[in-house]
């Protein structure tokens, strides 16, 4: 599908399948970008493709805009027609109650976020702000076109939701909770930084799994094979039926990104008297490492923690890995060593008396989020940052 040209010598085109694109074509422009992650590679968005997780089937219709200038990519926005909120941690459930409640459809949606993926990365990509802007025009125009009622673009970079901001798209802000490598040489070298409390209670942790007689395993993503892929599904799933819902991602999908990006994960696998029992799937680059799931089939006192906390910050310890994104909410991580980060999305609906009612909640709601995060930092678990905050006071 083709429009006129939204800026001079490119041409838009709608991409209903990744595969329209070579490889080497997208991961060429993902690499130009500032703010690119593993999730955003060819590997990533293919796998969730070709496996059936994130197709028109499952309410993830791609309909990617690209920007062309001759036989090159300037810029491209991996966007979805969406037919439900699920998958996305960014929860619009009562704008669409309230469009329902008034007569409207608030589905289908356009959505540019990776699937099931709560992680900060760019939306907008592109090699210069005139591809970049060329891509807001594309998606302001299919929005208007195809009579969505709203178009959203979740965890962006915070340069992005000021361009985006300028064009009229409502900001919001989440929280989420990382943790930063401030140079250890080792974990007690973290531990040294946290208030007595603290350290006392990680210390405490660990020993319940070690006294378990609890071994870790830890597996890059070159050297896995198909059974350590088989039983981390087995542990992926058994979490997924413990709070009662379906799994997102299939088998498939896992044993694509294991052969199209295994430089890119690492599996911490628990053991007990030889016995595989728990699993973490790590995603990671140079900088980041990103938990992504987890999973047990047997269940003892704070395994959870041992296997997707702490093993992972020794991970970024060995490794050199500045920053650990432990994942969507949870508080719980404040006391293991992560600090509250905001995060940021932007939308634009097209019914005005909607956008209105929808920016009115959004001033309120950035209100409460500014006291929460306040709140939060009242309660950092290390001792450098309180010693500066009672200075400060």
């Amino acid at each position: 599908m083709k429009s006129e040209s939204p800026a001079p010598h490119y041409r838009m085109r709608i991409v209903t399948s990744l595969s329209e694109i070579a490889p080497l074509v997208w991961d060429s422009l993902v690499a130009d970008q500032a703010h690119a992650n593993p999730f955003l590679s060819y590997a990533f968005l293919s796998a969730l493709e070709e496996s059936g997780s994130a197709i028109e089937e499952t309410g993830w219709q791609a309909c990617f805009i690209t920007i062309w200038d001759g036989e090159q990519l300037e810029a491209a926005l991996p966007l979805y027609e969406k037919t439900h909120s699920y998958g996305e941690y960014v929860f619009d459930w009562a704008w669409a109650k309230a469009y329902k409640r008034h007569g409207f459809d608030y589905y289908p949606k356009l959505l540019s976020a990776i699937p099931f993926t709560p992680v900060t990365g760019s939306r907008l990509l592109a090699r210069n702000e005139l591809a970049q802007r060329a891509l807001i025009t594309a998606l302001q125009d299919l929005q208007q076109a195809g009579d969505y009622s709203s178009s959203h673009l979740l965890f962006l970079p915070e340069e992005q939701v000021r361009l985006l901001s300028e064009e009229g798209y409502l900001l919001r802000k989440s929280v989420q909770f990382h943790w930063k490598n401030q140079g250890y040489q080792c974990f007690d070298d973290f531990l040294d930084t946290l208030d007595k409390k603290k350290r006392k209670n990680i210390r405490a942790e660990r020993r319940k799994v070690h006294d378990a007689d609890i071994q870790f395993r830890h597996v890059r993503g070159q050297d896995m094979q198909d059974d350590d892929w088989h039983f981390f599904k087995s542990c992926y799933d058994q979490t997924y039926e413990e709070h009662h819902s379906s799994p997102y991602l299939n088998l498939d999908f896992f044993l694509r990104i294991g052969k199209g990006m295994a430089e890119n994960i690492h599996l911490i696998l628990a053991l007990r008297d030889g016995n595989k029992i728990a699993a973490s799937l790590l995603i990671h680059d140079t900088q980041h490492v990103y938990g992504r799931y987890w999973g047990c089939l047997e269940t003892h006192p704070c395994l959870h923690f041992e296997t997707a906390y702490y093993q992972s910050i020794e991970f970024c310890i060995q490794e050199r890995i500045a920053i650990f994104e432990g994942g969507a909410q949870g508080e719980h991580k404040m006391a293991r060593g992560f600090l509250p980060t905001t995060t940021w999305s932007a939308h634009h609906l097209s019914h005005a008396e909607f956008s209105d009612a929808v920016s009115n909640f959004l001033v309120r709601e950035s209100r409460d989020i500014a006291l929460y995060l306040n709140e939060l930092h009242e309660h950092t678990p290390y001792k450098i940052l309180k010693h500066i905050e009672a200075s400060a006071t």
